[in-house]
């Protein structure tokens, strides 16, 4: 265990000023309120802190992150409080540990939602100061080293929150050497099986091919001095994991994969890495497609280098990155040897915030702070787990706006989330997209390279099913977040209506002040609040209308139900079909005051129609599903019986004539068994002006098919209009409407 004067030595060596008396003083302070505890392994637990420190020490970190990282545990673990660090190590160092601290004590229904909230927590915690994330990935890092003094349960959570969180935190932060540890630890916990099997083999293709790296790598350092470029040269094998990600996604054995080791070209400039690369590419033949440029087009985390392939000495695969030795001191820290690190502590150490503005910084802590604010706004634990695994486990695919800006996605990412990428109300108001010129579907994967426009438009309604074709967190959220705010104003404006009506019936004037009066009484905090339960049914009317009415008035005083369902105009009780003309199906004014009006599908309100649809023209009746809205039943429908008739609702059609909607019907055609037949049927509804939503074989035999359609259709007698023409075909034996 490291002694408390060497781990002040390791500081002091790389930072002459730090603060020895705050360093001996964390160090004393942790080590007596750990105490006599004890790790799995058996070790005082007092080892771990100070492991975390040192590997912080390795990363050149300041004095106040490191004592951080010795007090780390001691508020979760010890009977040590926030206040008590505050006041011997001050607000700054007090903060950083309570951000490391895991949620305790949560009334959670699962383990996942704990470790939700936990990292919840963290991320709230990273968002305000960068030093809370290497602290913690040091915390990690230093657990994984040690995993094997575990049980086997916890081993597995621990390796599946490490690769599928933290390791790829530690990528998008830049510090791939520690990124490649904590998955190579990872991958041997959860693969045991294959880990063992692929270290044995390559210590195997070690022994037989001993000494081909190093003459490679002489071959590239010659090369480059006889051409004047001062280079140093590394070779190395690749980690295990990486080896096995890419046997996986290749679906190849590891004799296949031919570029198992890397070698590394440092220069002193930019012009050297291109020179140097000139020089590789005219000495040996390059591997087509596997050539990157990430000097010009850095990735999200700030990472530069040259990527390229060529058959080198022993006509071997050879892996090239090229770089400055700048740009590898990047590779190597990441975020860690980033100016903005540097300048966050100089302004905490001013005493200024030096936090950067979330629209305007493009670094990876920048990047980091803009995910962490979309991830937080997700509706639970779960879902705000799965949002964080979707943002960071991916690889990349590279886009650009028409204006040339460069958007980094998750690979498999869409148009969509493109359009959140840009901006959340781009993405709210999309509508379609192009690539490159080209119309193409909102759920189009992109590649690399492609150039997308996003079309919006105000008034969009997005379709739920959309959902589905986003990859990011981001996107994801934003889309569940406005699926649930138009899910909240239709209940409202169903509730609204529901009360107005019911108040038309016994002659009271509907107003929202009456209402937001009205709340308080039966538990609501807001007129909205308590329209919404009405309308999802959660709270019956007549308590409502009882804490509207003047006291002494009650619902049943003048009060008349009414069953006037699908009313025409100028008409009370059932439709009469005869009357009926095309799209003149519009509410009269007393009608909408005593009757929910019924828009199209895509209204404004929570209706859903049966199956069999209903039209209008139709007779209808509307019954509430507690939590679902409004469900419309053509009268007809045998599915009604399937409710009381206390859960009905007076309806009535609201159709614009001058905005067309379309409407749900379903028909049944027996149809002659013969080619053309079900042409001929699609040819008349479609030039009847219908269109077909799904067609189903019913039954078939030899001489007869039986079809079930199920049409779009404006009205009653736009359907009757198809279902004439399809009866004056010679191939249709019988047509008929169905209701179920």
């Amino acid at each position: 265990m490291m002694r408390q004067y060497e781990l002040v030595e390791r500081v002091l060596k790389y930072d002459p000023n730090a603060d020895e008396a705050l360093l001996n003083r964390a160090y004393v302070y942790a080590m007596k309120a750990h105490g006599n505890q004890k790790r799995a392994s058996g070790a005082p637990y007092f080892s771990h802190p100070l492991e975390v420190a040192a590997i912080l020490t390795d990363l050149k970190l300041d004095d106040a992150t490191i004592a951080t990282a010795l007090l780390h545990d001691v508020i979760e673990d010890t009977d040590a409080t926030r206040s008590e660090i505050d006041q011997m190590f001050g607000p700054e160092i007090g903060g950083l540990v309570d951000g490391l601290t895991k949620i305790k004590r949560l009334d959670l229904v699962s383990k996942k939602a704990e470790q939700a909230e936990s990292f919840r927590k963290l991320l709230i915690a990273i968002s305000s100061d960068i030093r809370v994330l290497l602290v913690k990935l040091a915390d990690r890092l230093h657990n994984m080293r040690t995993l094997e003094h575990m049980k086997p349960e916890s081993r597995r959570r621990n390796s599946e929150e490490t690769r599928d969180i933290y390791a790829p935190l530690a990528g998008m932060m830049g510090m791939q050497a520690l990124r490649e540890e904590l998955e190579d630890h990872a991958f041997r916990w959860l693969h045991p099986e294959a880990y063992e099997a692929l270290t044995e083999r390559l210590a195997d293709m070690r022994e037989r091919n001993r000494g081909l790296v190093e003459e490679i790598r002489q071959a590239i350092a010659r090369k480059c001095a006889d051409s004047g470029i001062k280079a140093e040269t590394y070779g190395r094998e690749k980690k295990p994991y990486s080896i096995w990600s890419k046997m996986e996604h290749k679906q190849i054995s590891l004799e296949q994969l031919s570029d198992i080791y890397a070698f590394r070209v440092i220069v002193g400039s930019i012009e050297d890495c291109y020179r140097a690369l000139g020089i590789v590419h005219t000495t040996w033949g390059t591997v087509p497609g596997r050539f990157k440029d990430y000097i010009s087009a850095p990735k999200r985390n700030n990472y530069q280098s040259i990527h390229t392939t060529v058959y080198g000495p022993r006509h071997q695969r050879v892996e090239l990155q090229i770089r400055t030795h700048e740009m590898q001191h990047i590779a190597e820290y990441g975020v860690a040897a980033h100016s903005l690190y540097k300048d966050k502590q100089q302004g905490l150490v001013n005493g200024h915030d030096a936090e950067p503005d979330d629209e305007s910084d493009d670094s990876p802590y920048g990047r980091l702070r803009t995910m962490i604010g979309s991830l937080l706004e997700a509706a639970n634990p779960e879902e705000f787990l799965e949002h964080t695994k979707l943002e960071l486990f991916h690889d990349q695919v590279f886009c650009f706006t028409p204006k040339g800006r460069l958007i980094a996605l998750p690979r498999g990412a869409t148009p969509l989330d493109f359009a959140y990428a840009v901006h959340t109300d781009i993405g709210n108001e999309a509508v379609a997209a192009y690539i490159n010129g080209r119309h193409v579907p909102i759920d189009t994967h992109l590649r690399n390279g492609d150039e997308v426009v996003i079309e919006t438009s105000k008034g969009h309604v997005r379709p739920a099913a959309w959902e589905a074709f986003a990859v990011t967190g981001r996107a994801r959220s934003a889309i569940r977040r406005a699926a649930r705010e138009a899910e909240r104003r239709r209940f409202i404006e169903l509730g609204r209506q529901l009360v107005q009506s019911t108040l038309a019936g016994i002659d009271v004037d509907y107003s929202e002040e009456k209402v937001r009066a009205a709340a308080p009484k039966v538990g609501f905090k807001t007129a909205d609040d308590l329209l919404a339960a009405v309308g999802r049914d959660d709270v019956k009317l007549p308590d409502v209308l009882g804490a509207i009415l003047p006291h002494g008035q009650t619902l049943d005083d003048g009060y008349k139900p009414t069953r006037r369902f699908g009313r025409a105009r100028e008409q009370d009780g059932w439709f009469n079909i005869d009357k009926v003309t095309s799209l003149k199906f519009r509410t009269s004014e007393i009608d909408s005051m005593t009757a929910v009006s019924i828009g199209g599908p895509s209204q404004e309100l929570p209706v859903a129609f049966e199956p069999g649809g209903a039209v209008p023209g139709d007779r209808i009746v509307g019954v509430m599903a507690p939590g679902e809205g409004i469900r419309v039943f053509q009268i007809h429908s045998p599915r009604l019986k399937e409710y009381e008739e206390e859960h009905w609702i007076d309806v009535t059609w609201d159709v614009d004539p001058e905005r067309p909607q379309r409407f749900p019907a379903r028909i049944s055609v027996t149809a002659v068994n013969a080619p053309g037949s079900l042409a001929e049927i699609a040819k008349v509804i479609g030039e009847t002006g219908g269109n077909i939503d799904n067609i189903k074989m019913a039954r078939h035999a030899a001489d007869f098919t039986v079809m079930n359609i199920e049409l779009e259709v404006f009205d009653l007698v736009h359907l009757n209009h198809i279902i004439a023409g399809l009866r004056a075909k010679p191939s249709v034996a019988r047509v008929e409407r169905l209701f179920e």
